[in-house]
């Protein structure tokens, strides 16, 4: 049997329905909020700002950039990037994710061990997620089973990777949510238009998560088959 073709490649395609259900969640959550604007009129990084200087953070800058898939927080360069369609964007949904990425920010400023630890690990994880697979698919072609081991180990390290993500990502839409609510810059219905789509958005996260066990737990039950 091939290695794409046996009856485990079930387990990547639970993955991949898994993924494509969760993408196109936070697309149709975003593009309804993108719609509606909040009443206070407030812009993403008027709100960027608000929260930052409130938590005392004075070092980061938020500034709109060019190009990019998405928002993020650089902390290297201590920069809040917004997409130029965002930077100056009220809508529920914009705000949010604004907000959820000043949650990196406090996570940075506050030494959050988690995000610590990993940046820490992530030029390690992903390098050895990347080449981790095909060691383990040589091993299995041609029956080397230390080659497999050590295929297998390095691919579990780009899966811890993903799983540490997780609570990252859901600790920092927590501490959005909480901020924009106790701050009345989102409030009533314009707060669970961000919760969908923080809620929709941390679910990619354990999508990809999701997968990847999947995709080691495929390649532990190969590898067993193999030694059988």
């Amino acid at each position: 049997m091939f290695y794409y073709y046996d009856v485990t490649y079930i387990l990547v395609l639970i993955g991949m329905v898994f993924s494509v259900w969760a993408s196109a969640n936070v697309n149709s959550a975003i593009s309804k909020y993108r719609q509606i604007g909040t009443q206070s009129g407030m812009t993403a990084s008027d709100a960027a700002r608000r929260i930052l200087q409130q938590y005392g953070i004075f070092d980061v800058t938020v500034k709109p950039i060019n190009q990019g898939a998405s928002d993020y927080y650089n902390p290297q360069t201590k920069e809040l990037c917004l997409l130029a369609p965002n930077y100056n964007s009220n809508s529920i949904a914009i705000i949010g994710i604004a907000a959820h990425e000043c949650g990196h920010a406090i996570q940075d400023a506050t030494e959050y061990a988690p995000l610590a630890l990993q940046r820490y690990l992530a030029p390690v994880c992903a390098r050895s997620s990347q080449i981790g697979i095909y060691i383990a698919i040589l091993g299995l072609m041609f029956g080397w089973v230390h080659l497999q081991n050590v295929g297998i180990i390095l691919f579990s390290l780009g899966v811890f990777f993903t799983l540490l993500l997780l609570p990252i990502e859901f600790d920092a839409s927590n501490r959005a949510l909480r901020i924009l609510e106790d701050n009345r810059i989102l409030v009533g219905e314009e707060l669970v238009g961000a919760r969908k789509v923080l809620r929709a958005a941390g679910m990619t996260y354990v999508a990809a998560a999701a997968s990847s066990v999947l995709s080691l737990l495929r390649l532990l039950v190969l590898s067993r088959g193999r030694r059988r």
